[in-house]
């Protein structure tokens, strides 16, 4: 061969070295290229080598439709029986006390007030016939699209624990949440974006108890840790590049970092924290480039904003979080987590003194929004991969709260619904009593509805676990049924 090369021979060959370079990457990055083997100088496959990304996607359990999840977190405790589950017997038993009640159930025991009905009308909507509080007028029309689970209940009349119980599974801090097991169990079908994203009230009324514990990865790889979206300021910490320091600057120091890191993990494989910190650091920089585009709701229609009620201010921040959730989910992030209110009280559902003035102010927050989300998903064919729910940590008593027209909390009985992905739309699932007060037919735990949610991903919840501390840990623990009646 002649080691003398033209400059013409030289920018072919190096031109053509470049491009398959190129075409490596992209064919590794969609799990096309084998990588099995690790590479000579000790860095080991590509984006799709789980020890290096373990945000790579991966394969369910079983066959599934639904691919992401939307969760539409009503923080505080909405009241079952003043918004999905109309019980007429209230109003007939209106002032009376309610016999044999345990006055250990709501979280203040020394003001128990008889039973109130419900200050608001019920009516029946679509073909299903489901009953919905008037304060829903726009997530009314997407009933026969909802499985209504009327039978929920917990473990906690207390925000935190519940609050812990309902995103991770059990009532202690330290656990993963919901988000972290899904995109643990998954990964993620974005390269560029956060794989779980959660967004709370930019209101100023403060975050839900517990704090960032509710989309905590918990013992799982740090990684795995949802990406809070700050109400205040640049959203993502960190998320442009100081201004002194070029692109070039920034992509060799990683690259430097990369080269070290990995060079530690080709020898202590077992360092799933180290995995993480690689991942971590490529995503930041890939996120600096994605995520202002895809948070960026300016570039959606005047059409789409009316739609969800930008604009409105009585709903334009939720709105505007709803909106960037389907641009997320659109994108291939795994998971998003919206909280409607804040800290407590009058600043969330948590609705102690006054039920009627409580609920209309978050309902009329988030029910154009709501509505709009379900309507856009649909229209875009998003629906069918997408699991829609909505819920709280419990639910309200039937009785009101001494001293106001409120109602205390209630652990025995509240409702979620679910949509989208792979759920059997226009189904009423278990029931409470003729109050509201307990749930007694189907009665669905929380372990249940967590199982309920992974099956839907393609996740069988037995066998989506974590060895930590010598034990093999799971979202569900040692319980957990999949509801299969609200399956389609």
């Amino acid at each position: 061969m002649n080691p003398h090369l033209s400059r013409r021979q030289l920018l072919a060959q190096a031109g053509g070295g470049a491009g398959l370079l190129a075409l490596a990457a992209l064919l590794a990055d969609e799990g096309l290229l084998n990588n099995s083997a690790a590479a000579a100088d000790g860095s080991a496959g590509s984006a799709a080598d789980p020890r290096l990304n373990p945000l790579a996607p991966r394969k369910s359990h079983f066959p599934a439709k639904a691919k992401s999840v939307i969760w539409l977190f009503m923080n505080g405790g909405p009241s079952q029986v003043d918004t999905w589950d109309y019980k007429p017997e209230l109003e007939k038993r209106d002032g009376k006390e309610l016999e044999g009640f345990d006055k250990n159930t709501g979280f203040f025991t020394a003001q128990v007030g008889p039973v109130m009905k419900s200050p608001f009308q019920f009516a029946q909507h679509g073909q299903s016939g489901a009953w919905v509080s008037e304060i829903f007028p726009k997530m009314a029309e997407h009933v026969d699209d909802m499985a209504l689970i009327h039978s929920c209940y917990t473990g906690s009349n207390n925000h935190s624990p519940a609050l812990f119980m309902i995103n991770t599974g059990t009532a202690r801090m330290g656990y993963p949440s919901v988000g972290s097991w899904v995109t643990y169990g998954l990964g993620s079908d974005s390269l560029n974006l956060p794989a779980f994203v959660a967004m709370t009230d930019p209101l100023g009324r403060g975050l839900p108890k517990g704090y960032s514990q509710n989309w905590s990865a918990g013992f799982l790889p740090s990684v795995y840790q949802g990406t809070w979206l700050k109400p205040q300021g640049d959203p993502i910490d960190n998320l442009y590049r100081p201004k002194d320091q070029t692109d070039a600057q920034q992509r060799a120091t990683l690259d430097l970092l990369n080269k070290l890191n990995k060079h530690r993990l080709a020898k202590s494989p077992e360092e799933l924290e180290l995995a993480a910190r690689i991942e971590s650091f490529e995503l930041a920089y890939r996120m600096q480039i994605a995520a202002p585009e895809a948070i960026d709701i300016d570039q959606e229609p005047e059409h789409m904003h009316k739609l969800y009620g930008v604009g409105d201010k009585r709903c334009d921040h939720f709105a505007r979080q709803c909106l960037v959730a389907r641009r997320m989910v659109e994108r291939g992030v795994r998971f998003v987590q919206i909280y409607s209110g804040g800290m407590e009280n009058e600043r969330s559902w948590d609705g102690h003194a006054n039920i009627k003035d409580n609920h209309t102010q978050f309902a009329g927050e988030t029910d154009t929004p709501i509505g709009a989300l379900l309507s856009d998903l649909k229209q875009r064919g998003l629906l069918d991969s997408t699991l829609v729910i909505w819920g709280g940590e419990f639910g309200r008593l039937p009785i009101v709260q001494k001293g106001g027209t409120g109602r205390d909390h209630n652990p025995h009985a509240f409702t979620y619904w679910l949509a989208g992905g792979g759920v059997k739309g226009g189904v009423r699932h278990g029931a409470t009593d003729e109050l509201g007060h307990k749930a007694v037919e189907n009665r669905v735990h929380v372990n249940d509805l967590h199982a309920t949610i992974l099956h839907l991903l393609g996740l069988e919840h037995t066998k989506l676990t974590f060895r930590y501390n010598g034990r093999d840990f799971r979202l569900t623990d040692v319980a957990g049924h999949v509801v299969k009646e609200v399956l389609a």
